[in-house]
């Protein structure tokens, strides 16, 4: 049995996501590894994560200062603005060469959860947009929540007279069929394309 300071480290290593029991322990031994002056470091890091890191004001982005580098990017297209869930979806889509902005929900619509339109980034979504932006492109998770919260704003953005899209969904790029789960085959119907 582990004395007691080591069981609350493995604890808290264990209440981050991807993290089990017995990772939790690797870690929290490694640290017991390491000499003092690492952990204190370590330990800097963590509160200092907590003490600079903020939404920014103008997408919700995670950044250290008031605006974020792609709200503050004069050479992205700001009247193309591509909603998603989490700041983490940002990194993701950033890949693909995607030059427009975002705006962060910071969570997705679950009535069973509590999670109404007005507990999300939603109002601050619909005062950005305005005669200047052309598209909203929806990025939402395909997920329950995440089909729920793309279906809420469609609607209410309509009437903003701007475009509205949404990321297309299916199969991915060397998949098979067989091993699809079935909203993933649904979708992949419905967004079907001609071939020319």
């Amino acid at each position: 049995m582990y004395p007691k300071s080591i069981l609350k480290l493995i604890e808290d290593f264990k209440s981050l996501p991807g993290v089990g029991a017995k990772t939790a322990e690797r870690y929290a031994l490694r640290i017991l590894e390491k000499d003092e002056e690492e952990v204190e470091m370590f330990a800097e890091d963590l509160l200092n994560l907590k003490k600079k890191i903020r939404y920014c004001r103008i997408c919700g982005n995670i950044t250290e200062g008031e605006i974020c580098d792609i709200c503050a990017d004069d050479s992205r297209n700001h009247a193309v603005i591509c909603v998603v869930q989490e700041a983490k979806d940002i990194f993701a889509l950033e890949k693909t060469g995607y030059k427009g902005v975002y705006h962060v929900l910071n969570g997705a619509i679950s009535p069973a959860k509590g999670i109404l339109p007005d507990h999300i980034n939603i109002p601050s979504l619909l005062d950005r947009v305005d005669e200047n932006v052309e598209e909203v492109i929806l990025a939402t998770n395909p997920t329950m929540e995440g089909e729920t919260t793309a279906l809420y704003l469609s609607k209410i953005l309509k009437e903003k007279n701007t475009e509205v899209s949404r990321l297309a969904h299916g199969l991915p790029m060397g998949g098979n069929l067989d091993y699809a789960d079935e909203l993933t085959l649904i979708k992949a119907m419905e967004g079907r394309t001609k071939e020319s």
